[in-house]
């Protein structure tokens, strides 16, 4: 299998495309990790728990299409896919989903003469789902 280069990812949020104006995009899965031992033993013994996920965006701000969707979901859940491709799912373009919570957006941040971007965290609001065959 090929290496991928990261390039054309696309993610939709609340059933809105903002691909395009995307700069970096990371997303995180985790499991906490429970300290199960116990008197007697002799090598600590670790459990997975609660999983959770994040996830960071930085757009170029545009006001028309970025700053438009954003503003509006702060403080709510919304619905978001993710996927490493903008091509046809499958199992080297696979698809993620979830529910987020935006907690807070900066509209306007930066230095003179530099790009104006805006940089996101979404935190989890629900399960985070992956598949591999298209809906």
């Amino acid at each position: 299998m090929a290496t991928i280069v990261f390039k054309n990812a696309m993610a939709l949020i609340n059933g809105v495309d903002l691909s395009a104006s995307i700069s970096s995009l990371s997303l995180q899965f985790e499991a906490e990790s429970l300290d199960e031992t116990a008197m007697g033993d002799a090598t600590r013994k670790r459990r997975g728990g609660l999983k959770s996920q994040g996830m960071d965006i930085t757009f170029h701000q545009k006001f028309t299409c970025v700053d438009a969707t954003l503003f509006g979901i702060v403080g709510c859940q919304s619905c978001i896919e993710l996927r490493p491709c903008s091509t046809n799912v499958g199992d080297a373009n696979p698809r993620f989903q979830g529910t987020w919570h935006l907690p807070r957006y900066s509209p306007m941040s930066g230095a003179v003469g530099s790009l104006l971007d805006a940089t996101v965290t979404f935190e989890p609001a629900g399960d985070l789902s992956r598949s591999v065959t298209a809906t």
